[in-house]
């Protein structure tokens, strides 16, 4: 038998990480000879979407046989774009990517983009591993029902839409059972969960539910949360749950009120500054993250000071940093737009605040005990999703291993064995 032949190459979020795998399975099941390589885009950013690009131009020239097919968010928003480009074999959306009969039999056509905003369901998958990953990802829900002013995600994903509790403990116990002892739960809004099923169950319920119907899985954690949308059931997971790693990162985007509802967010900074000080009441030691867009429109120096000063007030270890990036189609791309330079500027400063906030709570950790995910070569990370290395240690990826934390070396905590 042939060696495999179909690759993905992965942009952007969890989610499409785990999609990735899901496509490969397809993809390889049913190959015929024909290397393959799929590129799974991401549209958040028009940075993304131009590095989506250079990886087609460059796999053309390195592999001028093989047939690429370019699927993921930006496809499905804008296969024009792809379409253009003559490296391109195929364009899938994000519908169609996940329907094995697409790599079994593809379609004559070049363009395969359905509407998504027509699309109700999720498609059952079940994912035997993740190449090259000691931790597994795990879709719980799609889509996004919000309208965000800066965002094209909706439009690439589709409606709301949930995995139903039976087939999301069906996936983890085959997932524990084939070796691997962390679990991320993934989707395009994950604190949506269960709006559309019956019973509407949260995703706290959803938490607690399989934690009980999967006592063999050690380690479980969320994908980004949505601060309105955290509620009593899951703050109840979050305090009574050890399995549920304290690390939590929550989809901020501003600190200042303005901001926010020239976003339509459907928080104010208050509400973020509430919801920290309810996780922390339930695990003190949590590490929150959160996601923040430096430059949005209109946005002036007193309105960035908020976004710096939340980073103190929360507590914020783990910043996720985005220069705005004007989405075609999109409300904001339409809005007064603040000077690239400034923006730049703004990006690097939360950024530098990031990282000494950042570098702060990992010297917190010096002389506490850790649980370390072992990822490679003896480094892996802990519960707080920081990078610890324990030298000399020799384990298989995908080890849970006891450790007390001695020191920080850059920008890594270093331990030994309990």
């Amino acid at each position: 038998m042939s060696e495999p032949k179909a690759t993905v190459l992965t942009f952007g979020c969890r989610l499409n990480a785990y999609e990735s795998e899901v496509m490969k399975e397809h993809a390889r099941a049913t190959e015929a000879g024909v290397e393959t390589v799929i590129i799974n885009t991401c549209a958040v950013t028009a940075e993304a979407e131009r590095q989506a690009r250079q990886a087609i131009r460059k796999i053309r020239r390195e592999r001028p046989d093989a047939r690429i097919v370019v699927t993921g968010c930006a496809a499905q928003a804008h296969p024009e774009s792809f379409d253009a480009m003559p490296e391109v074999d195929q364009i899938l959306g994000n519908a169609e990517k996940m329907r094995p009969d697409i790599f079994s039999a593809p379609p004559a056509d070049k363009i395969v983009v359905g509407d998504i905003m027509q699309v109700r369901e999720v498609a059952s998958h079940l994912v035997s591993g993740f190449e090259g990953r000691a931790r597994a990802f795990v879709e719980v829900q799609q889509g996004c029902d919000h309208r965000c002013t800066f965002c094209i995600i909706p439009f690439g994903r589709g409606p709301n839409r949930s995995v139903p509790m039976g087939r999301v403990v069906e996936q983890i116990r085959e997932l524990v059972a084939g070796g691997y002892h962390e679990v991320v739960l993934t989707g395009v809004d994950v604190t949506a969960y269960g709006a559309d099923l019956p019973g509407t169950p949260g995703l706290g319920q959803l938490v607690r539910r399989l934690l009980a119907a999967v006592p063999e899985l050690p380690r479980l954690r969320l994908s980004s949360l949505d601060p309105v949308e955290v509620d009593k059931d899951l703050l109840a997971a979050i305090a009574g749950e050890d399995r549920l790693m304290p690390h939590f990162h929550l989809s901020v985007q501003a600190g200042d009120d303005t901001i926010l509802k020239r976003m339509k967010r459907r928080h104010l900074r208050a509400d973020v500054i509430t919801l920290a000080k309810a996780i922390r009441e339930r695990r003190p030691d949590a590490a929150l993250g959160a996601d923040i867009i430096a430059g949005f429109p209109t946005e002036d120096d007193a309105m960035f000071q908020q976004s710096l000063d939340l980073v103190d007030e929360v507590g914020l270890s783990h910043l996720h940093v985005f220069p705005f990036s004007a989405r075609p189609g999109t409300p904001a791309a339409r809005m007064p737009k603040v000077k690239g330079d400034v923006v730049k500027g703004r990006a690097a400063a939360l950024r530098t605040k990031g990282e000494a906030a950042l570098a702060g709570f990992m010297a917190g950790r010096i002389g506490a005990e850790a649980s370390v995910l072992i990822e490679r070569d003896g480094q892996g990370h802990c519960g707080h999703y920081l990078p610890v290395r324990i030298p000399g240690l020799t384990v298989e990826p995908g080890t849970i291993v006891q450790a007390r934390i001695i020191g920080l070396s850059d920008g890594v905590l270093l331990g030994e064995q309990a």
